[in-house]
């Protein structure tokens, strides 16, 4: 029983999990306090109100807060904007860039008589010039 957790544990894909979860809560207090410190505010100067949660209104003496409720969601507006304009955006470019970084390779394959990477398209090896045919 101990051998199979053991074994369980020491696979890659959950110690990549682990790792990754202790990086985004790292990641989580850096994005709050962005949004604390810097975002808010300046919501704030363009709309002249930072906090919502003071917001409510009654129905039969019961009172329904929904400041709380709009300060959550503005919230989670702004954390997912700038986890998509500063982390997903730039990931996805960078990718972008080393899949066309990729294709613009040339393709290579081995020459069948001496084993020599040649470009894909060629007709004789330029190594042996053995006659190939071309992929």
């Amino acid at each position: 029983m101990i051998k199979g957790f053991l074994a369980f544990i020491a696979r890659g894909n959950v110690v990549d999990l682990a790792v990754a979860v202790v990086i985004g809560a790292a990641f989580t207090g850096v994005v709050n306090a962005l949004v604390k410190d810097l975002i808010t505010p300046l919501v704030a100067a363009a709309f002249g109100k930072p906090n919502f949660g003071t917001l409510h209104f009654t129905i039969h003496h019961s009172v329904f807060a929904y400041g709380d409720f709009l300060n959550a969601v503005v919230s989670f507006l702004i954390v997912s904007a700038v986890i998509y304009y500063l982390v997903v955006l730039p990931i996805e470019k960078v990718l972008a860039l080393r899949v066309r970084a990729a294709a613009a390779a040339p393709a290579v394959t081995a020459c069948p008589e001496c084993l020599s990477d040649i470009p894909a398209a060629a007709k004789r090896c330029k190594f042996c010039t053995a006659v190939v045919t071309p992929v």
